[in-house]
């Protein structure tokens, strides 16, 4: 589903990426961990599309993103990538509704099926009666699901979180964290997760260890 081969990445005269490899099943929960500083979020970001490597390729469902024209790279990633941040990045003008929304009408789709399939995964996440209230009118837990349902909303190939709970308190955590797995097991969606979170790691299918820009261990979980 994802094909990284040998990814590499600088920032002037350091290089923070040196040959990455590795490779993400479809409807598999990844963690990516390491110390800080070992280009974990360079690499989340690549793989996202967000950023462009030196060298190296890049196969999104067998579509070689790294050679599609920045339209069509907007495009796919709109399409096919979905973003989970720590901070959720919610527009804080528009209701939770409307920023679930706002994906599906990047990509053309029609505002009332937008607007009718955003309900649904708001629905799903138990986030019905808070559709139509403001970011700062909703809890840190509240805001992340709806960062996820928008991450949703075009059903992405692959969802890419980076420390998605790192701002959550225990219970809030937990409860995103039992999130993803729910998402996986019901509408088989993939996630590769940049996380600090030992717990979280823990009880993702594989965890890919970056050290010095090189994967360094990658563990099959035995769940």
């Amino acid at each position: 589903m994802i094909v990284a081969e040998g990814i590499t990445k600088s920032f002037g005269n350091l290089q923070v990426l040196k040959g990455i490899n590795l490779t993400i099943n479809q409807g598999e929960v990844v963690s990516i961990v390491g110390p800080s500083g070992a280009g974990k979020t360079t690499l989340l970001q690549i793989l996202g599309t967000l950023d462009k490597p030196d060298g190296g390729r890049l196969l999104i469902n067998d579509t070689d993103v790294l050679h599609l024209s920045e339209q069509k790279l907007s495009a796919f990633r709109n399409r096919n990538i979905g973003f989970v941040f720590q901070f959720h990045q919610l527009l804080p003008e528009f209701t939770a509704l409307e920023n679930v929304m706002i994906p599906a009408l990047i990509a053309k789709e029609k505002a009332s099926a937008a607007e009718k399939r955003a309900k649904e995964i708001l629905s799903f996440l138990k986030l019905s009666d808070r559709m139509t209230h403001k970011p700062a009118e909703l809890s840190g837990g509240e805001k992340q699901r709806v960062a996820v349902a928008r991450a949703l909303i075009n059903h992405p190939q692959v969802i890419l979180a980076d420390e998605p709970s790192g701002s959550l308190d225990t219970r809030n955590k937990e409860e995103l964290h039992a999130l993803f797995f729910e998402l996986r097991d019901q509408m088989n969606q993939t996630f590769v997760i940049v996380t600090h979170d030992e717990q979280l790691a823990a009880q993702t299918d594989r965890t890919i260890h970056i050290r010095d820009g090189v994967v360094s261990e990658e563990a099959e979980q035995k769940n």
